[in-house]
């Protein structure tokens, strides 16, 4: 079994925003925010290289990478650390991303590159609700966030 569980991959399908922190070349942190996160196997994540010099620039002198990814009505996520490897057109990792990505939002996004993250540790990230308020459950938090940001859900 790899390190990415079903929990994960539905966390990172419904959060739909993930964060990516890599090292700047004067080694502080670098955070930029990714849309095309996606699952590739049980053990890598990829998203697409769109607008990311900084980010691919850093990971050419540096493959050190964590994701932070969190849903905002459940209020909880994981946390991903791993090396990051650039993926050219024309592999596989730029086809399984790329393909749906331009189905989705149209070709007019152009994306030069895959970064392709291989997880060596992941750790869940919660809010301090779970663990301070008697009783909360998912559910309910996801239906007190669902109103506090005054959305109406389109299924269950």
């Amino acid at each position: 079994m790899g390190m990415i569980t079903e929990d994960m991959r539905r966390i990172i399908d419904s959060a739909m925003l993930a964060f990516a922190a890599t090292v700047d070349e004067d080694g502080s942190p670098s955070l930029s925010p990714k849309s095309s996160l996606v699952v590739y196997d049980d053990d890598h994540l990829c998203f697409a290289n769109m607008a990311s010099p900084h980010t691919v620039a850093n990971l050419k002198r540096n493959p050190a990478i964590e994701i932070n990814v969190v849903d905002v009505f459940l209020r909880r996520g994981y946390r991903f650390k791993g090396t990051a490897v650039l993926m050219p057109p024309g592999s596989r990792e730029f086809d399984f991303v790329a393909e749906p990505f331009w189905a989705e939002n149209g070709r007019h996004f152009p994306i030069a590159d895959i970064v392709k993250i291989h997880v060596t540790r992941a750790l869940p990230v919660l809010s301090p609700a779970y663990t301070h308020t008697d009783g909360i459950t998912e559910e309910a938090l996801r239906a007190a966030y669902l109103r506090k940001y005054g959305v109406i859900p389109l299924g269950p």
